[in-house]
């Protein structure tokens, strides 16, 4: 599975933890420049994972939409690795144990 992930300028940990989830191609954008706006989606992206905390609303607005049009699937979280963790899971069908820091 290949992974577009957008904000956060470090990410280091959170590309372990989708490895380990069996992502082969982790493409990381940092979206600190305005110019990431004019970017589309790669082509070959299955699952789009956006950094909140490192973005603002229009950015995710404008990937969101293109990742939806395109079906696909998007996990918008923190950057946690736990919180990352758990919604792929749920976004992928597996549910997360209940001691997620996330619910």
């Amino acid at each position: 599975m290949s992974v577009l992930v957008i904000g956060g300028d470090e990410i280091t940990p959170i590309k372990a933890v989708l490895k380990n989830l069996g992502c082969k191609k982790i493409t990381h954008w940092d979206g600190r420049k305005e110019s990431i706006n004019h970017k589309d989606l790669p082509q070959n992206i299955e699952c789009l994972v956006m950094l909140t905390n490192f973005l603002n609303h229009n950015t995710m607005r404008k990937f969101r939409n293109a990742a939806k049009k395109k079906e696909v699937p998007v996990i918008c979280t923190k950057r946690s690795v736990s919180c990352l963790y758990c919604e792929f899971m749920k976004t992928f069908g597996v549910n997360c144990t209940k001691t997620c820091p996330c619910n």
